[in-house]
C-alpha cells in the first residue's frame, strides 16, 4: 500500500493527528471521535496498518494503536528532500512572490 495514498484520505489523517499524543490509543476511542460507523474507521485503520504508518498491539481484549516511528521518519527524510529545490527559488523571490531583479 502507498503511503500517499493512505494519506489521501482527511479521516486517516486526522487518525494519525489523534495518535500523534504518543499514547496507545483503543480502536473504541478512535472511532468515538468520527462521525462514521465503528466498521468504516476499523477499514481505515486497516489503511494505516497495510503501508506501516500505524502499530497494533493487543492488550486483553483491546486493539491498541500507535503511529510506527520508522516510517514517519521515512516520510519526514522524503519530504524535506523534496523541499530543498524549492528552497533554492526563496533566492529568487521576494516575500510577496515577486521575482527579485538583480
Amino acid at each position: 500500500m502507498d503511503i500517499f495514498y493512505a494519506l489521501a484520505a482527511p479521516i486517516r489523517r486526522q487518525i494519525i493527528e489523534l495518535l500523534a499524543s504518543g499514547n496507545a490509543v483503543a480502536a473504541t476511542i478512535i472511532a468515538e471521535n468520527f462521525k462514521v460507523s465503528p466498521s468504516a474507521v476499523s477499514q481505515h485503520l486497516k489503511v494505516l496498518l497495510d503501508c506501516d504508518l500505524i502499530e497494533v498491539h493487543k492488550d486483553a481484549q483491546q486493539r491498541l494503536y500507535t503511529l510506527n516511528p520508522a516510517a514517519l521518519a521515512e516520510l519526514e527524510t522524503w519530504v524535506q528532500q523534496m523541499s530543498k529545490p524549492f528552497e533554492a527559488l526563496g533566492s529568487f523571490i521576494t516575500p510577496e512572490g515577486t521575482e527579485k531583479t538583480t
